[in-house]
């Protein structure tokens, strides 16, 4: 091997195996490391006692066995010597977020703080080598003709790593090899399928973002009113986080949006989510089977919760409209919910069957104040119903028509608590103001109520009829 320039700091090829791959539950079985300081090559090697369960198939992947870990140290045993291992030296790992982020974490569980500087030979391979299909392990034995001596196993595959950096020796030379590890160093919190040129091109201005997989496939989408502070703090917290290393490992893309502020940026993410219907994000149901309640008073003055359906709903425009749920089981969730937090008579309610002069089963068990045997006036009942209903009205829609609510330079057009658009310009808010009728939909409904009674409220444009629009 040749000795490397003195220009290089220590390295440290390190690879780890695992019960899994969650922070949290799983645990590391192996690490193995081979140390670069001054071109010597030193060794180090510890199975580990995991003190969890190793799955079938990672012990068929690995061949490391509850047997041979049983009697081997557990990691807090090892941690002074781990440490002493890695000091002062660049950890060098293949998807190093992995192997950094399990040793991260296993520290952090004795209190103690590991921050490396780290370089990632995925990365690596995929800057020197860009005409090179795949940049996994095997891709990368194939393509350079690497010696494997025991993969999936800790100190087999961190002798591939060394091998590869030699390689990279050879084929690049020392100085153009100094200059790629310079550019990655630092950046290790970058997804190995993600270039740091990619991330700076994105403004931290308010927008949303989209995280594609393979041939193009939304993973995620995101709204921040910093779109590259936010999309970097996905990739620090991969680091810690099971959900946000799954999401960084499968990046291949990332597009975005700029909007005029955080309002726009709300209200695009949420379009975008139900357009596009990203794997990874909360799935945001569409409004096709809204429903609310009316309260309907009977001949005999008891206010009866009367379920009003999607063909019967015009939120906006009726004012005796309560909650608005995704389906009628929420909508009855609800009541039921309520019937019982406020002791509130189900059967006068609709939920129980009513029979006259007797008791419901909510009052036998001191569930219910007694309206349903006169117990308790009919009127206090009603009053109750209406005060815990209230917090829930839907607000009829305050304006004689559409509106502008003007965000930075664009003017957000909103009507019926219905989203009509962005207008950047004269023309386009009128063309938007005199769109017609759109859906309604409530995850909508609650961004724009939310602005509309906060420091939007201040910020309202009324347009009557799209020829009276001012901009």
């Amino acid at each position: 091997m040749t000795t490397p320039s003195l220009a290089f700091p220590p390295l440290a090829f390190v690879d780890i195996e695992t019960t899994g791959s969650h922070f949290e539950r799983d645990r590391i079985t192996e690490i193995g490391i081979k140390s670069l300081v001054s071109g010597e090559v030193s060794v180090w090697e510890q199975l580990i006692n995991p003190q969890v369960f190793i799955p079938q198939n990672i012990q068929k992947l690995t061949g490391i066995y509850p047997e041979m870990v049983a009697d081997q140290p557990v990691f807090p045993d090892i941690a002074k010597q781990l440490k002493e291992q890695l000091e002062g030296k660049i950890f060098v790992a293949h998807n190093a977020r992995f192997d950094y982020g399990f040793i991260k974490a296993s520290f952090k569980r004795m209190g103690m703080d590991f921050k490396p500087k780290v370089l990632c030979t995925v990365k690596l391979s995929r800057l020197l080598f860009p005409n090179q299909a795949r940049h996994n392990l095997d891709s990368i034995i194939h393509a350079h003709g690497l010696h494997v001596s025991a993969r999936h196993r800790a100190l087999g595959d961190a002798d591939l790593l060394l091998q590869f950096w030699s390689v990279c020796e050879r084929l690049v030379g020392l100085e153009r090899l100094l200059q790629a590890v310079n550019q990655l160093v630092g950046n290790a919190s970058l997804p190995p399928n993600i270039d740091q040129a990619l991330v700076d091109s994105i403004p931290d201005t308010p927008g949303c973002y989209i995280f594609y997989g393979e041939n193009k496939t939304p993973l995620y989408i995101g709204k921040s009113i910093s779109l590259r502070s936010r999309v970097m703090s996905h990739f620090q917290s991969a680091l810690t986080q099971r959900k946000e290393m799954k999401l960084s490992l499968q990046i291949r893309d990332i597009d975005w949006i700029d909007t005029a502020g955080e309002l726009s940026a709300l209200l695009l993410e949420s379009q975008l989510i139900k357009e596009r219907m990203p794997s990874m994000n909360i799935k945001l149901r569409r409004s096709k089977d809204l429903c609310a309640w009316s309260l309907v008073e009977d001949e005999f003055g008891l206010l009866l919760p009367t379920l009003v359906g999607h063909q019967d709903l015009s939120p906006g425009l009726q004012d005796n409209l309560y909650g608005l749920f995704y389906s009628k089981r929420e909508a009855h969730s609800y009541l039921k919910a309520v019937a019982k937090k406020y002791r509130l008579c189900e059967a006068l309610l609709g939920l129980e069957k009513r029979i006259e002069g007797k008791p419901c089963f909510g009052f036998q068990v001191k569930q219910c104040g007694g309206a349903c045997i006169g117990s308790s006036p009919i009127a206090l009942h009603n009053l109750s119903l209406k005060s815990v209903f209230e917090s829930y009205r839907v607000q009829v829609w305050p304006y004689e028509g559409p509106i502008a609510i003007q965000e930075g330079k664009a003017m957000i057009v909103v009507d019926k608590w219905c989203y009509l658009g962005t207008a950047m310009n004269e023309s386009e808010l009128y063309e938007l103001a005199a769109s017609g009728e759109v859906e309604f939909d409530l995850d909508i409904y609650k961004i724009i109520k939310k602005a509309l009674s906060g420091s939007h409220k201040h910020r309202v444009h009324l347009l009557k009829n799209a020829r009276e629009a001012t901009y």
